[in-house]
């Protein structure tokens, strides 16, 4: 699944655009800086870049020049700016797309997905909740680059609740939709699976709450 590199020194700016490239099936990491920007994107392989012009200390036409002489990811720039000369500047760098603030999220989530599809990177199913993303054509689950092996049962059960966020579903209905309508087994079925699952998901067990006296939901907070 592509995975977006948001650079940007206002943190409410950098926790929107997260916001919504996660609802796309985008998995993210942030920068507060241009030196934070460069020093990730060397070190690490991005889909693409979500980069801010101004920033204190390195600008983003600095840190993208930085950045091109060791990637050449795709890059989108956000500027408050709408000056020829900056886009000549960015375009000679090797920018792919300009948005200009204010902006709405959702065109540059449109912006995002067209430049992805012209370097040949396409959005996934996944569903994606932080660093955890959920793959059900793939049956992975992947936490950041690392991929848990989970049981089945223990996939199905993740999905089923993460189809259904903020949802509270009785152990029943559990039994139901992830063992089958014919499975007579005892609803402590369902717990011992979500304990497992818990474990599994290690920092991320969090997202399975229990409804006492009903069954579980899962909720994605950004304190996970």
């Amino acid at each position: 699944m592509p995975k977006l590199l948001i650079v940007d020194d206002d943190p409410h700016l950098r926790k929107l655009v997260r916001t919504y490239a996660n609802l796309e099936g985008y998995l993210c990491q942030e920068a507060e800086n241009g030196e934070a920007a460069v020093k990730a994107a060397l070190e690490k392989t991005f889909d693409l870049i979500v980069l801010d012009v101004m920033m204190p200390g390195l600008d983003g036409f600095e840190a993208l020049e930085e950045i091109r002489k060791g990637s050449q990811v795709p890059v989108i720039m956000l500027t408050a700016r709408d000056e020829e000369y900056d886009k000549l500047l960015g375009f000679g760098l090797g920018v792919d797309d300009y948005v200009s603030k204010p902006f709405s999220p959702k065109e540059l989530m449109a912006r995002i997905g067209a430049v992805l599809r012209r370097s040949g990177q396409q959005k996934t199913d996944a569903i994606v909740f932080g660093d955890l993303a959920i793959a059900p054509s793939s049956h992975t689950v992947t936490i950041g680059e690392r991929k848990l092996n989970l049981p089945p049962k223990e996939f199905d059960l993740l999905l089923k609740m993460a189809q259904n966020p903020r949802i509270v579903m009785s152990r029943e209905k559990l039994l139901q939709t992830v063992w089958g309508y014919q499975y007579y087994g005892d609803v402590r079925t369902v717990d011992t699976h979500i304990k497992s699952l818990r474990e599994h998901l290690g920092i991320y067990r969090k997202l399975i709450q229990t409804v006492w006296r009903v069954g579980y939901k899962l909720e994605y907070t950004e304190e996970i």
